[in-house]
């Protein structure tokens, strides 16, 4: 018997020790860059995983000399290649990385993975006020991001800026400004009747800043030919819904999770479709999953008995950036059963401790989280056993 409680003390020590463990992936001052900011992770189809972010050259702001950089652990997070920079943008902003694996492009048998970025002219505000252009890129990669394409612009096919100029294809009635993908992974839906689309949340503003950022909604757009040509998705009829990530159900359905840049309700907005992302049925805020104004992201973790197992990590707080939180929904988003306080800050700690964040399954039992912590000094990887 006294063998037996102590062989469960070790047990339950090495759970806990598996889940609490951090690996240091980016940390604020590396290869000369001052901030890493906005992470995104998948696992390759050699099933390595790949860490995404923005490298901030100069300093911690949302514009100016901004790369997106990756990282390549071969043992599941334990160890990390040197810093690649993958998009370069030269002394403007290249940022928003949104990648995603295909696996069913008969083309690329041994899969092939995109990542979607933005790249802009100006500070955010300044191109809400019609003075710059946001636009959107993706480059590809068939050797699982050792290499990748030449960056391919889609931005007349994604965005409806009414920009001055010669192109006509520029010239849009609703005058878009403001454009951001998801932050975080993109998806590849794997069920019929959409099975092989690939869709990218995103968020824009239309038209001059409004008050209380009511010129802001998220909306998404898709490819269903790998990349050949793309399409925009409706608008999510909320104003003021921001960065957003999308997640697979069931029955050719898909859910939009986005943050609420009005921040009158500290709650995410959920929107759901019956038609792959292409239109939303219905949009709600969701009092189980609090905001402080933050991003947030969504996972797919398979399906049981029917209906798809969703994940969501995000900053849980209604003040503050803090309290990373992971939750678990057996029944598509309808209620979040399961929970997991992730990181929480010290008691003297001040500012935001916990923010952007995404989420990747490694296998059936093990989820990754690629998280911003300490005041935006550090990106981290935590695995949790879900399961």
């Amino acid at each position: 018997m006294r063998l037996f409680f102590v062989l469960l003390c070790i047990y339950t020590y090495t759970v806990s020790l598996a889940n609490d463990s951090l690996s240091y992936v980016f940390r604020s001052g590396e290869a000369g860059y001052h901030t890493f900011r906005i992470p995104a992770l998948i696992l390759a189809p050699d099933k390595s995983l790949l860490a995404f972010c923005e490298a901030r050259k100069e300093n911690a702001g949302d514009f100016g000399n901004i790369k997106i950089v990756l990282r390549r652990s071969t043992d599941n997070g334990k160890t990390w290649s040197d810093i690649q920079v993958v998009a370069d943008a030269g002394n403007l902003q290249a940022g928003n990385p949104a990648p995603v694996v295909d696996m069913l492009d008969p083309q690329y048998p041994y899969g092939r993975i995109f990542l979607f970025y933005n790249t802009g002219n100006n500070h955010e505000y300044e191109v809400r006020r019609g003075n710059g252009l946001r636009q959107v890129w993706y480059i590809s990669s068939t050797d699982n991001g050792r290499n990748w394409s030449a960056p391919i612009n889609i931005t007349k096919q994604v965005h409806k800026p009414n920009q001055p100029g010669s192109d006509s294809n520029y010239r849009f009635a609703e005058d878009w400004r403001s454009y951001a993908n998801t932050p975080g992974h993109a998806i590849q839906l794997a069920q019929k009747p959409y099975r092989g689309r690939i869709y990218i949340a995103a968020n824009h503003s239309s038209g001059p800043p409004q008050n209380k950022f009511e010129d802001y909604a998220a909306h998404g757009f898709y490819t269903d030919d790998h990349g050949k040509t793309f399409q925009l998705a409706a608008s999510v009829n909320m104003k003021g819904s921001n960065e957003s990530t999308a997640a697979e159900l069931s029955n050719g359905r898909l859910m939009l999770n986005s943050r609420n840049q009005q921040g009158d309700i500290r709650t995410r907005i959920v929107s759901l479709s019956s038609n792959g992302g292409q239109t939303w049925d219905t949009s709600y805020y969701d009092a189980q999953l609090p905001d402080p104004v933050n991003q947030g992201t969504l996972l797919n973790l398979g399906y049981q008995k029917g209906k798809a197992l969703l994940a969501f990590c995000n900053a849980a707080s209604n003040n503050r950036r803090d309290s990373l939180t992971l939750r678990i929904s057996m029944d598509e988003g309808k209620t979040w059963a399961k929970q997991w306080l992730i990181d929480d800050a010290p008691a003297d700690f001040k500012g935001d401790y916990t923010a952007y964040c995404d989420l990747v399954l490694i296998n059936k039992k093990t989820i990754c989280i690629l998280y911003e912590r300490r005041g935006y000094q550090q990106i981290v990887l935590k695995t949790i056993k879900w399961r």
